[in-house]
């Protein structure tokens, strides 16, 4: 097949570009040509701005597609863009929405993709169910050939997954646990959560690719694995050789103390603090060979290895690292307070 990816260099995607480059395929990538070092060899890239529609409309030309994968669509206008676009020039779109859109909080722990969409918390989550229903319309009224994809919380190798850190990732809150400090978790840390392993999302992704029971359809993408977050900071300190020190805090509390910048409102009430189990169910009747092999503890594992041998990687935010350690005195003295008054 044929197939063009919008973006490509990202963590979910990188993954697909690495496996689809292994494949039979044709593969072109569209983006800015910002880690062009990185590619597989035989990707064809084109380098140009997917906002510029005029400009990309030249750099295509006549080219026509099998599959057509947009990873950078976050507002309804870009999916509007895609269809002008791409209509008629591909045999199928592939969306990448979020499982972020699925209701918050769900009558039913167990989401499928029958689930309501609607976050109130989230505005990036409301902004991918409008670019959803306007892919569905399209595909009711033009025989758009769309296909929605829901990841949920997809890590790889340059990141480890952590619910509360700063604008700039993860490395701070290895820190801290390097520097034997607490590390911030929301609520008690036993609401669950799931967490996938690109290499494993690009098996289940590229099963849906030229398949035609995927056409007019959305599927979610995850492991079965489902842990907690306590378990989840757990692994990631046996990974670092660290003890695990957590520190307990209301979510609507870091909600309301963070800077707004950093949106904590979105990505904890409307997302990691809230239970989730993924049944997957309609995925592997599409996709039988879908498997998730990879468990968090071997997952984190690599990644950790990775960001400790690239320094490049190893971002410090003292920001993020003075305000774990004011949110945590404030609640100390708190408790301190209601005690002394006993």
């Amino acid at each position: 097949m044929k197939i063009l990816l919008i973006g490509g260099t990202g963590t979910i995607s990188s993954a697909i570009t690495r496996q689809l480059a292994n494949s039979e395929h044709d593969l072109w990538l569209l983006n800015r040509g910002t880690r062009r070092a990185e590619l597989p060899k035989g990707v064809k890239q084109v380098i140009g701005d997917i906002h510029s529609e005029t400009q990309v409309r030249q750099m295509l030309g006549d080219q026509q597609f099998d599959v057509v994968c947009d990873f950078i669509g976050f507002k309804p206008e870009h999916v509007e863009r895609d269809i002008r676009l791409f209509n008629g020039r591909t045999r199928q779109y592939v969306y990448i929405s979020s499982a972020s859109a699925y209701h918050k909080p769900s009558p039913h722990y167990i989401i499928t993709e029958g689930t309501t969409l609607s976050n109130p918390f989230w505005q990036y989550s409301r902004d991918k169910i409008a670019c959803e229903e306007i892919l569905m319309q399209a595909y009711k009224e033009q025989s758009f050939p769309v296909t929605i994809v829901r990841p949920s919380h997809t890590y790889g190798e340059r990141g480890v997954p952590t619910s509360v850190h700063g604008p700039k990732g993860c490395w701070q809150v290895l820190k801290r646990m390097l520097d034997g400090k607490p590390v911030i978790i929301q609520g008690d840390g036993t609401s669950l959560w799931t967490l996938t392993w690109n290499e494993d999302f690009a098996q289940g992704f590229i099963g849906l690719l030229g398949n035609p029971k995927a056409i007019g359809e959305s599927f979610q993408i995850m492991s079965d694995e489902t842990l907690t977050w306590n378990q989840i900071f757990q692994t990631i300190a046996e990974a670092l050789g660290v003890p695990f020190k957590p520190y307990y805090v209301s979510s609507e509390f870091l909600a309301t103390v963070a800077p707004k910048e950093w949106d904590f409102t979105g990505n904890l009430i409307g997302d990691k603090s809230v239970s989730v189990v993924f049944d997957c169910t309609k995925l592997k009747r599409t996709v039988p060979d879908f498997c998730a092999k990879t468990f968090f503890s071997e997952g984190v594992r690599r990644s950790i290895g990775y960001i400790l041998a690239h320094p490049e990687l190893q971002v410090e935010e003292p920001d993020f690292d003075a305000w774990c350690d004011r949110v945590i005195e404030v609640q100390e003295v708190a408790k301190k307070s209601f005690t002394h008054h006993e």
